[in-house]
């Protein structure tokens, strides 16, 4: 995760007014395409002993995902180093495995919730209902080291959104070194982190504390940073370079506080090894990504204009920004901002001011 962007509890207080911008200026526009990764996660058939290995019978199945590019997706060359991630769960909890290539394995932090990311770690976003509101990170570095939080809100709606003093209640989380750590002598193949996530802790979005139903879909997403090291008296030393941030759905911008990049994660209650179960798009996830370009738009009108409009021609919106979701939208100013509808059949989508997206 970019430094700058977790500095942003202070900056933010400064440089953020709602409705005003990205931290005092325009709000960007997508420099990718809409592509979303998705992923089925399969229902485990069999125990899992969480050691960081991720060599239980029950991961044995389980379909890795594509291999992690660089945060801004094609604007950038494809990582140096090979990162996948998988995914499973049972009626306790969520499992997380990844295998992280590095011939140089090292880690510093050891205190919980410190800036972990100041080391090389690996981290998980998970947004269970897709308002972009209430979501999860987590972040675990090769000395097993955590820093998890809540976001009320992405860092851009508001200031003093992160809740750092929360802890997830009954977290196991596990590193296993593919070599030694802390050893500039000789070289490693890499590690590997295993994390079960309890359902009952993800509570903040005042979702249920059962597992997900069948075909239930969740925005999630990683994220890999990594440092240039030297080596310094026999010991890794960071470099002046900027860090490396490695993801598994790009954002196209570097920063991963843009949910509605992250990928699809779909539930199965069929084991991995019964058959392979299909992605199934509901077109949600469309109709969330058409009316995020409202808030975009939205956010710059008002930028340059102090003031919303209702005019999808002000806002350079009156082509449907993808296809198959129903436009135009519905815009109302309000007192306290705007709001936005998009009706498909019997169904009505929202976004208002904050960002936040709700079905009803």
């Amino acid at each position: 995760m970019n430094p700058i962007i977790k500095k942003s509890l202070i900056i933010l207080s400064v440089c953020q007014t709602q409705g005003q911008g990205f931290w005092g200026n325009e709000f960007p526009e997508p420099k990718i395409e809409y592509a979303p990764k998705t992923y089925v996660c399969h229902k485990a058939d069999k125990l899992i002993l969480v050691d960081g290995k991720l060599n239980d019978e029950a991961w044995s199945n389980v379909q890795w995902t594509d291999s992690f590019v660089d945060i801004e997706g094609s604007l950038k060359p494809i990582p140096f180093y090979d990162t996948r991630a998988k995914m499973t769960w049972d009626d306790d909890y969520f499992y997380f495995g990844a295998y992280l290539e590095d011939p140089h394995v090292w880690a510093s932090i050891t205190a919980r919730d410190a800036v972990v990311y100041k080391d090389n770690d690996f981290e998980i976003f998970l947004d269970p209902d897709g308002d972009t509101h209430n979501y999860y990170e987590l972040e675990v570095n090769a000395f097993e080291t955590e820093w998890d939080l809540i976001l009320l809100k992405p860092y851009h709606d508001a200031d003093k959104v992160a809740l750092d003093s929360w802890d997830i209640p009954g977290l196991i989380s596990k590193v296993h070194v593919d070599g030694t750590i802390n050893d500039p002598s000789d070289m490693d193949k890499g590690w590997s982190v295993e994390i079960a996530i309890p359902w009952r802790s993800l509570i903040g979005n005042f979702r249920s504390k059962t597992p997900p139903k069948e075909g239930e879909t969740w925005k999630v997403n990683f994220s890999r940073v990594h440092w240039d090291t030297k080596i310094e008296d026999g010991k890794y030393v960071k470099t002046d370079s900027p860090e490396f941030n490695w993801v598994w759905s790009p954002q196209g911008h570097i920063y991963m506080h843009f949910p509605h990049f992250w990928g699809l994660v779909q539930f199965s209650e069929k084991p991995p090894s019964i058959e392979k179960v299909e992605f199934v798009d509901d077109g949600l996830d469309k109709m969330r990504w058409a009316l995020r370009q409202v808030y975009i738009r939205q956010r710059n009108y008002y930028f340059k204009n102090e003031r919303y409009t209702a005019s999808l021609k002000e806002l350079n919106l009156k082509d449907r920004p993808i296809e198959s979701v129903p436009w135009p939208p519905k815009i109302m100013v309000t007192p306290s901002g705007w709001e936005a509808e998009l009706i498909r059949e019997d169904q009505s989508m929202y976004i208002k001011k904050d960002g936040k997206v709700w079905v009803n």
